[in-house]
């Protein structure tokens, strides 16, 4: 994909029946469906679904199987509730008709309440820092490998700011913190239910690797298998995908050759707009 436009393209899919759906597939340079597409198309059919009224509040997703990049996704949403205030939708993602991912979400009308949120970290701006590609060059010498990985897998349709030098992050042990400026590469004007889409597609970036931090130097010295294994995100406040987000992620645990890890994404102003929790598989190769 080149622009955000082909992104807005692809999670916009064709409906074949009240509840059913068909998406195509970014061709992912690792073979594998990239599960923040999945993430993205079951929430814009589950959008499809449920009154204008009602706007993602939160959704909860589990990744069954790899998916195929030369088979179109079924989607299959099912209404399990439409209420005054909050409708709940289930969504199946299939190929072959069978499941590769599930996930439920729920859908609330605006109302007033208290309000509190936790403060933005102190970090630096996106404008003092380099972005991931301008970093990536003083790693060719020192990891050609996740060199060459990660200038195959970089999206261009998103700018990318690391907080942390990935020379660093990415070569040497360190504790399980990670602090990522992102936005879309170009403006755009989109509804909120888009917003939310493009930022559970944007959200699968970076959050596993924040789980790798404390091993790098032996994942790194063994070959090693990553996929996303659930994922979960709220969405808390309005929020601008054209502007600086600032993607804040730590990892409480890995264990049993699995890695967990959180996000807060804040906007410039510090304004918490979602938060995101994930599992992944970080399994060491034979």
């Amino acid at each position: 994909m080149n622009s955000i436009e082909d992104l807005i393209e692809l999670l916009s899919l064709e409906r074949i029946g009240d509840t059913t759906f068909i998406g195509q597939n970014y061709q992912a340079p690792w073979g594998r469906v990239f599960g923040g597409q999945v993430l993205a198309q079951s929430l814009h059919a589950a959008y499809q679904t449920v009154p204008d009224n009602k706007i993602a509040h939160s959704m909860h997703a589990y990744f069954i199987l790899g998916g195929d990049l030369s088979i179109p996704i079924t989607y299959e949403v099912e209404n399990i509730r439409d209420g005054g205030s909050f409708a709940t939708r289930r969504v199946v993602a299939k190929q072959n008709g069978k499941a590769i991912f599930n996930m439920a979400a729920s859908f609330q009308v605006k109302e007033e309440g208290v309000d509190h949120q936790i403060s933005i970290p102190n970090v630096i701006t996106p404008k003092k820092l380099l972005n991931s590609l301008d970093q990536l060059e003083e790693m060719e010498q020192i990891d050609p490998y996740t060199y060459k990985f990660i200038q195959l897998t970089h999206p261009k349709i998103f700018d990318f700011k690391p907080v942390e030098r990935l020379s660093a992050l990415l070569t040497k042990n360190g504790p399980p913190f990670n602090h990522m400026w992102m936005r879309s590469a170009t403006p755009i004007t989109a509804s909120l239910p888009l917003q939310h889409q493009l930022l559970a597609y944007m959200s699968d970036y970076n959050i596993l690797t924040t789980a790798s931090l404390p091993h790098r130097e032996q994942l790194r010295a063994d070959k090693t298998f990553y996929a996303s294994i659930d994922h979960a995100i709220w969405f808390h406040r309005d929020f601008n995908i054209a502007d600086w987000l600032l993607y804040t992620m730590d990892s409480p645990s890995a264990s049993n050759a699995r890695g967990f890890s959180r996000g807060s994404i804040f906007n410039r102003q510090g304004t918490l707009i979602a938060s995101v929790a994930q599992e992944g598989l970080m399994r060491k190769m034979k």
